[in-house]
């Protein structure tokens, strides 16, 4: 692990306590109204790390958690937690969308971000090909989590590194939550 690496975990911890206790960028947003999605999200498709086109209609009947990375940031060691989630947790498959949008904090190739999440953090979770996660230049799959014509109720785009959203067995979005939301803490049993 770099020295770089090594500062970010070790800051990552101290971090998320201060979030924890006064809530300082933790955001989370829910489909109140429980607003199915116009545009179905099982058309969607992305292109893995490894160049593989996958189809989302293979996610169809779990949850989907889908979360834009980079190597680099504050937030790196949820990585960790995602993994972690993954292996605890067969109901739901987690999307790991690489992304230079913030702070240019994935600076790596595709082939580099795979060594990187596979070496410091055994990340066995899908990683898509690094792409644009906001802006009008962004991939699809992000396009569909932040137009509400397409998911039924959010225009919110990623703010930074590690947002998450969360995509029901159905293909609804359900929640949209901030970079200092740690995985773990998320609530993936309630409904909404």
């Amino acid at each position: 692990m770099s020295l770089l690496s090594k500062i970010i975990t070790a800051s990552y911890s101290l971090r998320m306590k201060i979030s924890r206790r006064t809530g300082l960028g933790i955001k989370t947003e829910n489909n109140m109204s429980n607003k199915n999605a116009p545009a179905n999200f099982y058309s969607l498709k992305a292109i893995t790390n490894s160049g593989e086109e996958i189809e989302f209609e293979k996610y169809r009947g779990k949850k989907v958690l889908l979360v834009n990375v980079a190597s680099q940031c504050g937030f790196t060691p949820q990585y960790a937690e995602l993994e972690r989630l993954h292996m605890q947790r067969k109901d739901l498959v987690i999307l790991g969308f690489p992304s230079n949008n913030f702070g240019a904090q994935e600076p790596g190739s595709d082939k580099e971000i795979a060594e990187f999440c596979n070496v410091n953090y055994g990340v066995t979770f899908q990683l898509f090909k690094k792409d644009e996660v906001k802006g009008n230049n962004k991939q699809p799959v992000y396009q569909w989590l932040s137009d509400e014509t397409k998911n039924g109720w959010n225009n919110k785009e990623p703010e930074w590194n590690f947002y998450k959203y969360l995509v029901s067995e159905n293909g609804d979005l359900l929640n949209v939550f901030s970079s200092s939301v740690s995985p773990l803490d998320i609530q993936l049993s309630a409904r909404r």
